[in-house]
């Protein structure tokens, strides 16, 4: 079987939302490359992540790359995903040169190219990803393995976003906490969550491929296997109230949800957002203090960016 590679050129904060309209047009894949997390695993403190001999590095933006097999007839379909990439920077997002290149390539192609960008990744000293086809042993009694499958459709952790929100997480969880994780895609930040001493997670995704990622992806972390998986649109018509709730998604989207956020947060919590490139870090900040949250502590990455709140209780 033979499959088509759709390669969109675009920019690192559009590569959600690319990779979703690919999705939904019915790609059975995506492989990512961004100059930005390149440049960040140059300087990486915890070693070499990258098989240098295997991996073309881009030195600018963005590829977003898709899989869709040959008997998708994409004459029918381009036109209203080349509308629908463009239509994003009405939504504030930088799209880039948004050029879109179609080549074919063989199954077996296919099925291995994206795996060689995978590898396990030290997020700090207590939390490693290892993707589940890739043996790996802990070196020290503390050293937390997250294992997962990002099915072709979701990252591993290696993104900054990721590592990021991962470290917030370490900073905030001390054990026995409600979290709410919103967006969780591959379920990452639900796993180590647990790892980190949560009593009770929920996570959510607007869309239902996500949710099985994360539900298969909680099945290989058996830490994991009591966290609630399921759709929804953000955190409307959510009651639960937390103690953390962490979203890694677009700064567009954060915004979108701070006032829920504000009203399932407890007093003494912590939220935690991140997905925001220095371009829109002032406008979600602006947002944050207007819905009643003050910040405690800010990290970035290169560009990237995870902000740690807490609500405005008026306190001196």
């Amino acid at each position: 079987m033979k499959w088509n590679e759709v390669k969109v050129t675009t920019e690192s904060e559009a590569i959600e939302a690319v990779s979703n309209i690919l999705m939904e047009a019915g790609a059975s894949g995506v492989m990512i490359e961004d100059s930005l997390d390149i440049e960040n695993y140059k300087t990486d403190a915890y070693g070499e992540l990258l098989d240098k001999e295997n991996y073309e590095m881009i030195t600018e933006g963005a590829i977003v790359t898709a899989y869709f097999p040959e008997t998708t007839f994409l004459p029918e379909i381009m036109p209203t995903i080349q509308a629908r990439i463009a239509q994003l920077a009405e939504f504030g997002l930088a799209i880039g040169k948004n050029e879109v290149e179609i080549s074919e390539v063989s199954e077996e192609n296919w099925a291995t190219a994206w795996k060689k960008y995978y590898h396990p990744v030290q997020i700090s000293r207590f939390l490693t990803i290892v993707p589940s086809w890739q043996d790996y042993q802990a070196t020290h009694p503390e050293e937390k393995i997250i294992t997962l499958d990002p099915g072709m459709a979701f990252g591993t952790g290696t993104h900054p976003t990721t590592r990021l929100t991962l470290q917030a997480l370490e900073v905030t969880l001390h054990g026995d906490e409600t979290v709410l994780d919103v967006g969780t895609g591959s379920g990452v930040l639900s796993i180590a969550s647990k790892y980190l001493g949560a009593k009770e997670v929920h996570a959510f995704d607007l869309d239902e491929v996500a949710v099985r990622a994360a539900k298969e992806n909680m099945d290989l972390n058996p830490i994991a296997s009591d966290v609630k998986v399921s759709a929804n649109d953000l955190l409307k018509g959510i009651d639960t109230q937390a103690d953390v709730i962490v979203a890694n998604i677009l700064a567009d989207i954060i915004v979108l949800m701070l006032a829920d956020a504000h009203r399932l947060l407890k007093d003494t919590g912590h939220l935690i957002i991140s997905g925001i490139i220095e371009a829109k870090r002032e406008m979600v900040l602006a947002a944050c203090e207007k819905a009643g949250f003050v910040v405690e502590q800010q990290l970035n990455q290169k560009d990237w960016y995870a902000i740690i709140l807490k609500k405005d209780l008026g306190e001196d």
